[in-house]
């Protein structure tokens, strides 16, 4: 035959497109050629595939006088990445009759080495749950991506190392050939990491008025900002939160494993636990939120049920930590650019460290604060009021006693603070089901879920409303202490929000704009 058609898929924002992969043969003069908007990694393909099919053993499409057009649908789409070698050479194959097989309910994914190898792609959880949603019953890709598309159930996943095992495998003829099947990957089983946090709360001496913001922040999904001078353990309280965060879901597994594939940063392992991302303070804007000429996710999207810790916040770009504000209130972020918008996921809780000065020694009895007044300034104004409301907890991390340094016994570890963490979770996920809401934290009530979740009687009202005007709280503020009070109630399991939960709470807000 001189036609053939297989099927394909690339990546398309954070999900999988299906792309059909036609090869027509034709006689003349030697020409190859690839149409379809391929970027160049597609168009260099024909060199890739024409090699690998000459060293699997087969005569290549260079080697004979014949016009060969590979088509790649919908035309519409830009076709980015290596994604589709291994189709348009089983494509070509197919129409040479050098193999014989029924392409449909199949999907054929890999980059080819140019000895026939089938290299790793990006992306493959979603472009095999895209497969399974439009129907097709087996995918075929390279083997170092069959563990993380085996999380995937309903459909058959081949890992192949090279180019002829899949010949082999799905070749209907005994001509030249040895039939040798590929086993099926097996149902990929989640192993929760028993040691994923690189640090512990027992390690870090004092500071238990910070722990216990942590603690809040961890069961309530809510965002919070530490301030202190260097050197006091901001570093090493935020690398130690992750470890209290409940552990991950198989639906949230899922989605995770796949942003993280789609975007690159792994090497087909899974995300099993809360991902903690921690950016350099000179990281541009593009690479915190997300975009490029083709929206690509961020670090705001990558840290999605987990943790994203801004070290010296401040020092971040202003445009920077402004464009926080969407991610923050919604969850989400949006880009829109001219060749594309997209809508990313971003329910991560924000842990910020700052220093109170460019020196750190502002307010310091040890240390004499050498910045200029116009540095203070400048330092202080880089947090505008909205971002400071968006933050819901406002912690000190002041000097340690170097006495206490020198103690031997360890405080409580974060598996004790985690087994209340989670407790406290659960009390939230019986309350949002009862009330039918598809939320998980109490972070993420809204206005209308604080007047049918949080009812207060009149002593804790008044109490609330006359605190809220001596601090001069906006409302979006007010509402926020609510949500803090609520989860230090579900912290000690109380039904009811009582006066010593708002004043708790209260304490958390920013005593002065900086």
């Amino acid at each position: 035959m001189a036609f053939a058609k297989v099927y394909s898929a690339q990546v398309n924002l954070l999900s999988g497109q299906i792309v059909t992969i036609e090869v027509d043969l034709s006689k003349g003069l030697h020409t190859f050629s690839v149409v379809g908007l391929p970027d160049n990694a597609v168009n260099e393909s024909k060199d890739r595939v024409s090699s690998a099919i000459k060293n699997s053993g087969f005569k290549s499409p260079k080697a004979k006088n014949q016009k060969i057009i590979v088509s790649l649908s919908p035309a519409d789409l830009k076709k980015e990445g290596p994604f589709f070698d291994l189709a348009i050479a089983l494509s070509y194959m197919l129409a040479s009759d050098y193999l014989k097989f029924d392409p449909e309910k199949k999907i054929f994914l890999g980059e080819l080495g140019l000895d026939g190898t089938l290299r790793r792609i990006r992306g493959a959880l979603p472009l095999v749950q895209e497969a399974k949603r439009a129907g097709y019953e087996e995918i075929y890709l390279p083997k170092e991506n069959a563990v993380e598309a085996a999380l995937v159930e309903g459909i058959k996943i081949f890992g192949a190392n090279n180019l002829m095992e899949v010949v082999k495998h799905i070749n209907e003829t005994k001509k030249n050939l040895e039939n040798k099947k590929i086993l099926v990957q097996p149902k990929t089983k989640i192993s929760y990491q028993k040691e994923r946090k690189n640090s512990d709360f027992s390690d870090v001496k004092g500071q238990e008025g910070a722990k216990r913001g942590l603690e809040i922040a961890a069961a309530g999904g809510h965002n919070i900002a530490m301030y202190g001078p260097p050197g006091t353990g901001k570093t090493m309280l935020a690398r130690a939160f992750s470890g209290l965060l409940p552990d991950l879901n198989l639906e949230e597994v899922l989605e995770i494993t796949g942003i993280h594939s789609v975007a690159g940063v792994t090497r087909g392992e899974l995300i099993s636990a809360p991902p903690f991302r921690s950016p350099h303070h000179t990281s541009s804007y593009v690479s915190i939120i997300g975009g490029g000429t083709y929206p690509k996710p961020g670090e705001v999207t990558l840290a999605h049920k987990g943790v994203l810790f801004l070290d010296e916040f401040p020092e971040f770009e202003k445009r920077v930590i402004e464009s926080l504000r969407q991610p923050l209130e919604d969850n989400v972020v949006s880009i829109s650019r001219a060749k594309g918008s997209a809508i990313f996921p971003s329910n991560f809780i924000l842990v910020a460290a700052m220093n109170p000065c460019p020196c750190g020694n502002a307010g310091s009895k040890q240390k004499a604060c050498i910045c200029r007044p116009s540095d203070l300034d400048r330092y202080k104004r880089k947090l505008s009021g909205p971002i400071m409301d968006r933050i819901d907890l406002w912690v000190s991390v002041g000097n340690v006693d170097y006495k206490k340094l020198g103690e031997i016994e360890d405080g409580e570890k974060s598996d004790n603070i985690k087994y209340r963490v989670t407790n406290a979770r659960e009390v939230q996920k019986k309350r949002f089901e009862k009330f039918k809401r598809n939320i998980t934290t109490n972070s993420e009530m809204n206005v209308k879920d604080l007047t049918n979740m949080v009812k207060l009687d009149e002593k804790v009202r008044n109490l609330l409303d006359n605190s809220a005007e001596r601090l001069a709280l906006s409302a979006r503020a007010y509402h926020r202490v609510i949500k803090i009070a609520r989860t230090i109630a579900d912290l000690e399991n109380s039904p009811d929000v009582n006066s010593n939960h708002i004043l708790e709470a209260i304490q958390y807000r920013p005593k002065v704009n900086n």
